[in-house]
């Protein structure tokens, strides 16, 4: 895999070197260029996207990490602004600068955290200007906090064009916003169904647990408070209470890093189970540990169209996910997995063990889940909707190939 170098934002040889390439450059902005489903789907999108087509840059308003070596392409810049927390009017003359050096024909920002820089696109006279809303965040589970709505209202004239991953998130633009819904296309991620997928369960490299012996119950994603994965944690420990049988064969695996995963840890600490529990924080090989799975858990609290379902729906894994965001547009309750209340351990623990006591039925589910996968959610459709709306925004004909 190709290291994709971080340059400097306003280097003018480098620049004018990139900017004399014919190809269309769409500039996907974002608050952090890190591990995450958000920057997963970017990295999928630039990977996949035909190279003829477009050429790629990233700009994170804060820091660009070693997350940039999953860009399999070796035409791909990336610009880390290291932007302090807060509004960032200060910023507005650089990204005015950057945007007028490189000429994008579409700057795509992602988040509310990244909605600022559609001004100074605007103002730079960027042609086409997308925003993505993906998902929330614990400062606005149910998108009714009025400051992000204000914020989302100043900046809607000088966005051309939305794209919302979730019903939910779309009917939040129309309504909440007023965005036209002539403005607003609902895309779902794509999911590589090739390097998701699997012939039976292997053992994931590292992990202490069989899965010839023991019953997985794993998840993948930062370990965030928006993700509560302490809520998975404390399912767990009622699952354990509920059915002692389980003791000698249910594990728990949470992969991911970041300020839940001391309290998970201290929850097993407490509870006496931390040697049915694995931790071993962030991890790149995630197909590897999909494959060591029997089930997979997302307890977040608001979700968009989690990357991590897909996948693991992809690996042939049963899906036991919080009734929120777009997690309902992917799983199909009693048919490729169980949906339960966010913020609730209980019910979560009586899903899992449904699930553990009939593994005929956590089979099935997981082969729903895999066509469900291939039928709606394949990359190559994925990669279709974004160079096909990248195309029409531009006015330009698909098909022809024209740029």
């Amino acid at each position: 895999m190709s290291a994709v170098p971080t340059v400097d934002p306003l280097d003018a040889a480098g620049l004018a070197a990139r900017a004399a390439d014919p190809r269309p450059l769409v500039l996907h902005v974002m608050y952090r260029f890190d591990t995450g489903g958000l920057e997963n789907g970017v990295v999928n999108l630039i990977n996949h996207m035909p190279a003829e087509r477009y050429r790629h840059a990233i700009v994170a308003l804060t820091e660009v990490t070693d997350f940039r070596r999953r860009l399999q392409r070796d035409d791909v810049d990336c610009y880390a602004l290291h932007k302090p927390p807060g509004q960032g009017f200060w910023l507005y003359p650089r990204l005015y600068r950057l945007f007028r050096a490189l000429k994008p024909a579409v700057v795509h920002s992602r988040n509310l955290a990244a909605l600022e820089v559609q001004l100074p696109a605007w103002a730079a006279r960027v042609p086409v200007r997308v925003h993505g809303e993906h998902g929330r965040d614990v400062g606005d589970l149910d998108g009714r906090n009025r400051a992000y709505q204000r914020v989302r209202r100043f900046y809607k004239p000088f966005v051309s064009h939305y794209v919302a991953l979730s019903r939910d998130l779309g009917d939040y633009l129309t309504d909440a916003i007023g965005v036209p819904s002539t403005r607003v296309s609902q895309f779902v991620n794509g999911v590589d169904t090739q390097r998701f997928q699997r012939a039976g369960v292997e053992a994931i490299p590292g992990c202490p647990f069989d899965p010839a012996a023991h019953w997985l119950i794993g998840t993948v994603g930062r370990m965030a408070p928006v993700k509560d994965q302490l809520m998975l944690t404390r399912a767990f420990i009622a699952l354990i209470a509920r059915a002692p049988d389980l003791r000698a064969t249910a594990r728990l695996v949470l992969i991911g890093d970041g300020p839940l995963r001391a309290p998970c840890q201290a929850l097993l600490d407490e509870a006496g189970l931390a040697d049915l529990a694995w931790l071993p924080g962030e991890r790149t090989d995630v197909p590897a540990v999909m494959r060591g799975l029997h089930v997979f858990a997302l307890p977040s609290l608001a979700e968009g169209i989690s990357n991590t379902i897909l996948e693991a729906m992809a690996s042939g894994l049963p899906v036991v996910a919080t009734a929120v965001g777009g997690n309902a547009d992917l799983v199909t309750a009693e048919r490729s997995g169980l949906l339960v209340p966010a913020a609730a351990p209980d019910a979560m623990a009586a899903a899992l063990l449904r699930l553990a006591r009939d593994p005929a039925l956590a089979a099935a589910m997981g082969e729903a889940g895999r066509r469900r996968v291939e039928d709606d959610f394949s990359m190559r459709a994925m990669v279709a909707r974004y160079q096909g709306l990248y195309d029409t925004l531009r006015g330009h004909n698909a098909g022809s190939g024209k740029n």
